[in-house]
């Protein structure tokens, strides 16, 4: 006879959210210094660290925003931070100033319509590029696009430099010698999904492409050489990402990366010698340094885990990465090259949480309804009595070009404290496994990522430990979707699901999207008139009526990206359809958020929602 047991938690809730973390680390010019983003308070201020003395400064008293969605930029002299603030998480950021000395802080733009993010300050410290949708006067018949556009130090002129039709998801970068602006975009309306990069001058002239492998691939610049010379590339034309080096003179390319390899391109060290690069293996980073005159490849001493964010100081001597492993929360970690050791600046803290009780994650493969392996991360609680069975919980994540890492997931963390078993899932679509298995879900949102999904449901059925009476399927923003569609599709799956800023009708987002975000609908899924069979086969909201499982919808009143009637016109359909709220479904809004958030406060909110909602209905 199946045993089932109720799990006295030892991970508080309130602790757990409180536990201080630290987002976009950034080394000033100089490289004695790092700033960054830290909740230590109690809320997120901007603080700044001596590299050398680890001396800590609190920069910020309430300026800073409390959702993480843009980071910051140090000005050349290293008196200034920019950074980009929105209201209560809508992402419509204006650009800030903050003197590091005296923490005055002078608003720079004010914009309601147009969103707003600090790239970098020029050599000369003049001007600092912005990437934004803001309007361009002398084109005013073009909706607001994702752009390159440059900012006087004082905020007194803003110039665009580009005015293309196709968002700009990454550029602004100076050479060293301030004379051109690099960036990547696409001018092909045959494959959206391509990718080009270019320079231009600092004045906006003089565009022209300089990395192109073939079209349909995503060839994407990094950072710059010392030399202005020469630009650090990715490119996925080979099936997977491939790091090299490109002289913009003659456009050839020297590439590093091993073929077979997953591996990104990041920045060159301050004086040159060195090019990092991030390799994904099985969902673990790992920081790979090529030595840019020989191109040798050196990986660094560090143990199994997640590291990025790899920033050069000290010279060419030391390397500022972020790092954690599925039981260690993120650390600011000092690699020292010559020496081949690392230490912590920053320390992750636990408060009075043991440690002991957090669980290591599995990497396995699961065959999907087609025989294709889909790779997955599984946690399961420590101790597991014999006969025992357990709810399991299959959590997918955004995107739909998203991954799963072997970081630490204070979520999965906490669910398995509880007694569940948590699989998260790499399903077609995600990003690490090469360029075949991300696009294999292009124009198929619902097909075969769902079946994916689905697979996962039955693979957790076979482990002696599960339930099988009680999976849940949980997600946010592309992983609502997925709530929302296995829930209607693959109804008898499941004893719940939670949608949390979830997507279910197709139509209605691109209706109130911004211009970027639906530039990567039509990429993902294809025009939404030309195509309108496949998009309302992919909407939920079309098959309310199949649904069987609890269902939970948690929507911040201000996401932009998954505005909150998808919420609300799934909540309408089930009413419509004589469902109960209270009874069949819940329903919760959340006022002052938007596409979520890393606020203590709101983190401690949705958890607790959560936490409630599944002891309630498992």
């Amino acid at each position: 006879m199946a045993v089932e047991t109720r799990r006295q938690p030892r991970i508080p809730l309130e602790e757990l959210c409180r536990l201080p973390s630290f987002f976009f680390p950034a080394v000033s010019w100089k490289g004695d210094r790092v700033a960054f983003y830290w909740d230590k308070t109690g809320r997120m201020e901007l603080f700044v660290m001596d590299l050398a003395t680890r001396a800590l400064r609190q920069v910020s008293h309430g300026e800073v925003p409390r959702a993480m969605r843009t980071g910051i930029a140090w000005s050349r002299d290293d008196r200034t931070i920019a950074f980009g603030k929105d209201a209560a998480g809508n992402e419509q950021h204006d650009i800030y100033a903050i003197d590091v000395a005296t923490g005055a802080v002078t608003q720079l733009t004010n914009d309601p319509a147009a969103e707003e993010h600090a790239v970098e300050f020029s050599p000369d410290d003049e001007w600092l590029t912005v990437i934004t949708n803001k309007r361009n006067l002398s084109t005013p018949e073009r909706p607001g696009q994702l752009n390159v556009w440059k900012l006087r130090r004082d905020g007194r002129e803003y110039v665009p430099l580009t005015n293309y039709a196709f968002p700009i998801w990454n550029g602004g970068q100076w050479s060293d010698d301030g004379g051109l602006i690099s960036f990547t975009v696409n001018e092909d309306p045959a494959h959206l999904k391509n990718r080009d990069g270019y320079v231009m001058g600092a004045d906006g002239s003089d565009v022209r492409k300089v990395f192109s492998v073939k079209p349909g691939s995503q060839d994407v610049l990094a950072g710059w050489h010392p030399d202005s010379r020469q630009i650090a590339v990715t490119s996925d034309a080979s099936g997977q990402n491939r790091a090299g080096i490109l002289d913009i003179e003659t456009g050839a390319v020297r590439w590093l990366t091993p073929e077979g390899v997953e591996e990104s391109a990041l920045r060159f060290s301050k004086q040159g010698r060195w090019l990092a690069t991030f390799r994904n293996t099985d969902s673990s980073i790992s920081p790979v340094l090529y030595d840019v005159e020989s191109g040798r490849a050196r990986e660094l001493q560090l143990p199994a885990g997640v590291a990025f964010g790899a920033q050069f100081f000290d010279g060419d001597r030391k390397l500022l990465l972020q790092y954690t492993t599925d039981t260690n929360r993120a650390s600011l970690v000092a690699y020292d090259l010559e020496r081949d050791t690392f230490e912590s600046v920053l320390e992750p803290e636990y408060g009075m949480i043991d440690r002991s009780v957090f669980v290591k994650t599995e990497h396995v493969w699961y065959p999907s309804s087609d025989g294709t392996r889909v790779p997955a991360l599984l946690y399961r609680p420590k101790e597991i009595a014999p006969g025992e069975k357990l709810p399991a919980l299959v959590h997918v994540h955004g995107g739909p070009t998203g991954q799963w890492f072997r970081a630490f997931d204070p979520f999965a963390q906490f669910l398995v404290d509880r007694g569940l078993v948590v699989l998260e899932p790499n399903i077609r679509g995600s990003t690490g496994y090469g360029v075949a298995f991300r696009d294999a879900a292009l124009k198929d949102w619902g097909g075969v990522d769902l079946e994916d999904v689905a697979a996962g449901a039955e693979y957790l059925r076979t482990l002696p430990y599960v339930d099988p009476e009680r999976l849940v399927v949980f997600g946010g923003s592309y992983g609502g979707f997925m709530t929302f569609i296995a829930a209607t599709k693959k109804p008898d799956l499941w004893r719940a699901a939670v949608a949390w800023v979830g997507i279910s009708d197709l139509h209605r987002m691109w209706d109130e999207s911004k211009e970027h975000f639906r530039y990567f609908l039509r990429e993902q899924m294809g025009d939404p008139e030309k195509d309108r069979a496949l998009w309302r086969d992919r909407s939920a909201i079309e098959f309310a009526d199949r649904l069987e499982a609890k269902l939970l919808m948690v929507h911040g009143v201000n996401d932009p990206r998954c505005p909150v009637s998808q919420s609300r016109i799934f909540r309408d359909k089930l009413l419509s359809l004589g469902k109960r709220e209270g009874v069949d479904f819940e329903y919760v809004e959340l006022g002052d958020e938007g596409h979520g958030s890393a606020d203590i406060q709101q983190k401690i909110r949705t958890f607790t929602i959560l936490a409630e909602y599944l002891e309630r209905v498992l």
